[in-house]
């Protein structure tokens, strides 16, 4: 495994709770993400996952009602002379993060750039304040350093757009200003919070590839927030499955795509649209994302998985390891579940995916997970080992007749149909949730990125 060092970002453990007048929002349930200088990590799910919520926590801009329970989020940066440093972003208060972090060393490109950008500053102002709030820059090499920013993030005649308001910019060209204003800087970490959402087709392209050329010329690493699994195709190193505030699949992007092991991820990716599926409509994940102002016991995407187990309604699953990169959340990985294949709509748009990628020859993978996760995984759990140790601990110790009960030979016994499903709503990859999305828009907003 790679030195701790090489990591830029640790995030471990965290858990975070909204006050609420309808009660406390269980937001963030113990997630771990890394990531290394010069990589990619895509954070996927659908709305109300606790994507956004998560990355405003290493930014320090969560909203006055959150309440971080445990965990630590480390930041490691460099300093203007080239040397380290490394902060525990929850242990600093917003004043020093501001100064110290935001918009400096780690910037955000937020979903709608209309609503991030002051539409009573021209353009050039509002890429010249980080330069010169953080810096000291004087200001005729503030506006040298603004053209050039518009320049290489595509927009024509610079001098001329740096005196143009918001409103005189399209989509596509606002949201390139919002990238020039997020590497005013020259940040070690760029986060981007579903930067092509708000844009057609065409212009999504554009901003991705932009974004790819300037992290490969730049060599920072870069955070994408999403639930289009297309966009994280182009982009990603590695992907982090998202699914009530907890993460359940983790892996690098051909395990995620060519072979997941979690329902959540099959329904995610049976949901992506493909020019060669034979059915008329657009497959849909049943049942819509759990309100978590009421917590369930149990695995939370239970009342929604077909394939879920007994034992799913008793014990939230461990971390099971399917090898050194790749982690699944989910019981039917337990070696005494049922064996429960992947549907055969998904098998087939998978090969047919493996075939664009030229990947045909491809060993097939095994079909069983190697262990649970422990602390000597090249993609370690960290301080959440424990927690993964506990839930083996549960499954094994006290509920190991819950457990044996739950995985019994005849699968087709033991499978049920999703409560939700029943009810005949259908939820997209991108359903809404009062939970975690809820609480999130109760945030003061605060973008100094």
């Amino acid at each position: 495994m790679s030195d701790s060092n090489d990591k830029i970002l640790e995030i471990r453990d965290l858990d975070i709770t909204f006050k609420t007048t309808a009660g406390p929002v269980h937001a963030i349930r113990g997630i771990n993400v890394d990531l290394k200088r010069g990589e990619t990590v895509a954070i996927v799910g659908e709305s109300g996952s606790g994507k956004s919520v998560t990355m405003r926590a290493a930014m320090g801009i969560l909203a006055k009602n959150a309440v971080v329970n445990r965990g630590s989020i480390i930041f490691r940066y460099h300093h203007q002379d080239g040397s380290e440093a490394e902060v525990d972003i929850l242990s600093k208060d917003k004043k020093w993060i501001r100064s110290h972090i935001n918009g400096k060393r780690m910037a955000m490109v937020f979903q709608d750039p209309m609503t991030s950008l002051d539409p009573t500053m021209q353009i050039g102002r509002q890429i010249m304040e980080g330069m010169i709030w953080h810096y000291k820059t004087p200001k005729e090499e503030a506006r040298k350093r603004a053209i050039e920013l518009l320049t290489e993030v595509g927009i024509e005649e610079p001098e001329k757009r740096m005196k143009e308001y918001p409103h005189q910019l399209s989509g596509g060209m606002r949201q390139r200003v919002v990238i020039a204003i997020a590497l005013a800087c020259n940040p070690d970490l760029l986060i981007c919070d579903e930067p092509t959402t708000a844009l057609d087709v065409t212009i999504q392209a554009k901003i991705i590839e932009l974004i790819r050329r300037i992290q490969k010329e730049r060599g920072i690493s870069v955070i994408y927030i999403t639930h289009d699994l297309g966009v994280v195709a182009k982009v990603a190193d590695y992907v982090n499955v998202m699914y009530a505030g907890r993460i359940v699949e983790k892996g690098t992007i051909n395990e995620i795509y060519y072979d997941p092991r979690h329902p959540y991820t099959w329904g995610l990716l049976s949901a992506m649209p493909d020019l060669d599926t034979n059915d008329e409509r657009l497959y849909t994940i049943p049942g819509s994302p759990p309100n978590l102002l009421h917590e369930k016991a149990g695995d939370a995407f239970a009342p929604r998985n077909k394939f879920a187990l007994e034992i799913d309604d008793k014990a939230d699953p461990p971390m099971f390891q399917i090898s050194t990169t790749h982690f699944a959340a989910t019981w039917l990985l337990d070696p005494r579940a049922p064996k429960v294949e992947m549907p055969a709509e998904l098998r087939a748009k998978i090969l047919r995916m493996k075939h664009e990628a030229g990947l045909d020859d491809t060993p097939a993978p095994e079909e069983r997970a190697t262990g649970i996760a422990t602390d000597a995984d090249v993609r370690e759990e960290g301080s959440a080992a424990g927690a993964v140790t506990a839930a083996d601990g549960k499954a094994s110790g006290n509920t190991s007749g819950e457990v044996s009960e739950g995985v019994k030979a005849d699968s087709a016994a033991e499978t049920k149909a999703a409560d939700s499903a029943e009810s005949g709503e259908g939820g997209s990859a991108d359903t809404g949730n009062s939970g975690a999305a809820g609480a999130a828009e109760n945030e003061e907003g605060e973008s100094h990125a």
